[in-house]
């Protein structure tokens, strides 16, 4: 064996693990905020109801062992286990599920959305060799022929998504509230309302700084997460061995059925309180593009989960010797040498965790403006290093607001638990159910295994469920109220967005048509190049048409453009422009579809010269002997002939305009000479055009689509970001054309 490869692969190894330990304790900061400030609350949630702890230990214990094997079950075996290996690329969240679902079968709404990765070569490679099963090809034809069953499974990712932004409300709102009640403990004297008025200071400020980013102050957050963690499972231990050792056995199942046994109905009433130790758990899955698996697993496994079962068995032991400190059995269960250290540790913790969700709700935001699920919004980001750290104004504003209210309103971590606990398992079951899927379709397992997964861990939610519905009337209406207005806004954008598309579709015109009308028009010239903006991947889009109909000029050199995203989370570089050209060289027409995937981040100052380069690299492969006539793409190009001029299909799937036809190149001009007029054009200068439409249903819709179409969706258009500022087009170079669609 050589030495120096040895060496060379003891290298690697050694660097392969300083990476991982690295992004392992950067997750502590990201990843665990939530989940890992749950003590503050959980116990004096589940016992603030009707169960009260008797003269023995019983309820207590059997508290202790349903939170342990809960944190068993939900976050150690369904996340660390099973979910993170259903990542999109390394992507999680429930659009990478989603993404998945689609990319692997025909289970999205939008086939011009959801086929066009088929196209991108480093997605082409991931299709499994493990044969079909019966049950998946079941699956995959049931949602293939029933529209109905896809816009059921939409409305399940979208209701999902809701409930996470609900969080976005809930986690600072609790957090906040929960850790500066720690006052009351050394200053009973002062009025819940101080207590009120402090945590709204703190979260006026906590949503101020969001403007600055959070890689000016990224550095904090692992250093204090892990000091709060092992400050909680050190006055864990301590009060383990001071109080009651006997605590530890309470990780026996037996506890958890003697506990049902004695406090029967009471007992199931009190789960609403316990699910409260599992909240944040979505965020491993959901901020796992930000990490590795290996990393997440490790900080879990390691140190979060250990050290929570420390924290709740020490103060279950407290409790169990001062049964009549329920409401405030955290911080008193504190020794009192080291109080005010560990609540302000618990303070600054509480404000990590409720970073770690605004910040995830920014990006789940994005995601869904980038799939047209949401209203354009602005997005500002805040790193030049971390593409993933945004901000978005509009929606940190509102949060802000809502969080306020939330605490004004309530002012009681009882009410607001209700609600949290609620809008925390939806998101969970959501996750099971596309588990079901992604185990049946995309891994390909026996449908055995994907019910066995769903029985285990569906039935464990669905428990939880039931017991935080119970509560709608005290709190737990919240989430599902904002959940119900977020995911309408949603599905109205979306509904709406499609309107629009297959409006384009039906009535986009043949390019023929447009030119054969030429001589007739008499359009003109003019020098430099236009870039058309629109959703038509063939064909003419109905904006151009009735501009050159009513205004018969346009430039020397034009683009049609479409921007894209698709199911995949990034597109590689080299295949975000697919161009083509339209009709013979001497029209200088050609067609740009840009695309990108839902994690990606387009620069809209750098996209025109990218663009203009990549119309330069087309044009000189062009002419070439055996070039390309579809430039930019891998799994599908043509081979123009030597001899007859044509260009003749290479193999692989569909050109990434979906038309299957034999293009004749004619080549008059050298490559050389067609860039140096391309850039002759750009030097007359660039004009952008884009669509100002009004999409109005038709007089013979129904009530219900002319109110969501005319009011609720046109409402939502004119209060959203303009197109052309969302694209980053100058205000000097564009134009705009007005048209309503009648859909």
């Amino acid at each position: 064996m050589d030495p120096d490869s040895s060496f060379t692969t003891r290298e690697s190894r050694l660097e392969f693990y300083r990476t991982t330990l690295c992004l392992a304790y950067q997750s502590f900061g990201v990843v665990y905020g939530d989940l890992s400030t749950t003590p503050l609350y959980v116990y004096k949630s589940t016992f603030s109801g009707s169960l009260k702890p008797y003269q023995d230990d019983h309820e207590i214990l059997g508290v202790l062992s349903l939170i342990f094997w809960t944190l068993t079950l939900i976050p150690l075996c369904k996340y660390v286990v099973f979910v993170l290996g259903a990542d999109d690329n390394g992507e999680g969240g429930t659009f990478a599920l989603y993404s998945l679902l689609c990319r692997n079968s025909k289970m999205g709404l939008l086939k011009t959305y959801s086929c066009v990765h088929d196209s991108i070569s480093s997605y082409n490679s991931e299709a499994s060799t493990t044969e079909e099963t019966r049950t998946s090809l079941l699956i995959k034809q049931f949602f293939e022929k029933n529209y109905g069953s896809r816009v059921v499974l939409l409305l399940v990712v979208l209701l999902g998504t809701s409930m996470v932004i609900g969080d976005g409300i809930l986690t600072p709102t609790m957090s906040v509230l929960s850790a500066v009640y720690g006052i009351q403990i050394k200053v009973p004297y002062l009025n819940e309302n101080y207590t009120v008025l402090t945590a709204c200071i703190i979260l006026v400020g906590l949503f101020a700084l969001q403007q600055y980013g959070t890689h000016r102050v990224g550095f904090l957050f692992a250093p204090i997460l892990v000091t709060w963690l092992l400050c909680i499972s050190g006055v864990g231990v301590y009060n383990i061995f001071y109080w009651n050792p006997h605590v530890v056995c309470a990780i026996s199942p037996y506890y958890v059925y003697n506990f049902f046994k004695k406090a029967g109905k009471d007992g199931w009433s009190s789960l609403g309180g316990i699910v409260l130790s599992i909240t944040g758990t979505e965020a491993m899955f959901a901020d796992l593009g930000h990490f590795s698996k290996l990393s997440i697993r490790i900080a879990f496994t390691g140190v979060v989960y250990p050290c929570l079962v420390l924290a709740y068995m020490g103060e279950a032991a407290f409790l169990s010797k001062n049964k009549s400190d329920l409401r405030s059995s955290f911080y008193l269960a504190i020794p009192e040498a080291v109080f005010w250290p560990v609540f302000v540790v618990a303070t600054l913790a509480s404000v990590v965790a409720s970073q770690a969700i605004i910040s995830a709700t920014f990006s789940i935001i994005s995601q869904c403006r980038a799939l047209n699920c949401f209203p354009r919004v602005k997005i500002i980001h805040t790193s030049n290093q971390i593409h993933g750290q945004i901000y978005i104004p509009e929606v940190n504003w509102m949060l802000m607001v809502l969080c306020l209210a939330v605490v004004i309103g309530c002012g009681d971590t009882h009410m607001i638990g209700n609600a949290y606990g609620l809008a925390a398992i939806t998101v969970m079951f959501v996750t099971t159910c596309l588990m079901f899927l992604v185990i049946c379709t995309v891994w390909k397992q026996n449908v055995l295994a994907a019910l066995l997964f769903v029985t285990i861990f569906g039935f464990v939610e669905l428990l939880y469920f039931s017991a935080s519905l119970a509560k709608v009337h005290r709190g737990g209406w919240f989430p599902l109220v904002v959940s119900l207005a977020i995911l309408t806004v949603m599905s109205i954008w979306h509904y709406g967005t499609s309107q629009k598309l297959e409006f384009e579709l039906q009535n986009k015109i043949a390019l023929d048509s447009l030119l054969r009308l030429g001589p007739s028009l008499g359009i003109v010239r003019v020098p430099g190049i236009g870039l058309i903006y629109s959703n038509v991947t063939s064909g003419v889009p109905p904006i151009f048409a009735h501009f050159v109909t009513n205004f018969p000029a346009f430039h020397r050199i034009l683009v049609f453009v479409t921007i894209q995203y698709v199911m995949v989370p990034k597109v590689p570089a080299s295949e975000h422009f697919l161009i083509t050209r339209i009709g013979s060289p001497e029209f200088s027409l050609f067609r740009c579809i840009a695309r990108y995937g839902y994690k990606d981040l387009r620069d809209s100052y750098k996209f025109e010269s990218e663009l203009i380069d990549k119309v330069a690299e087309f044009l000189r492969h062009e002419c070439n002997v055996e070039g390309l006539a579809v430039f930019g793409q891998q799994s599908s190009v043509y081979i123009i002939d030597s001899v007859t001029r044509t260009a003749k299909k290479a193999g692989g799937g569909g050109g990434g305009t979906g038309e299957r036809k034999r293009v004749v190149l004619q080549c008059p001009k050298s490559g050389e000479e067609s860039v140096r007029e391309l850039m002759e054009a750009k030097e007359a200068g660039v004009a952008y055009m884009t669509s100002n439409t009004y999409v109005l249903a038709s007089e013979a819709s129904s009530f219900v689509k002319r109110l969501a179409i005319n009011t609720v969706y046109g409402f939502l258009r004119r209060n959203s970001r303009h197109t052309a500022t969302t694209l980053g087009i100058p205000h000097t170079s564009l134009i705009e054309v007005g048209m309503a669609y009648h859909v």
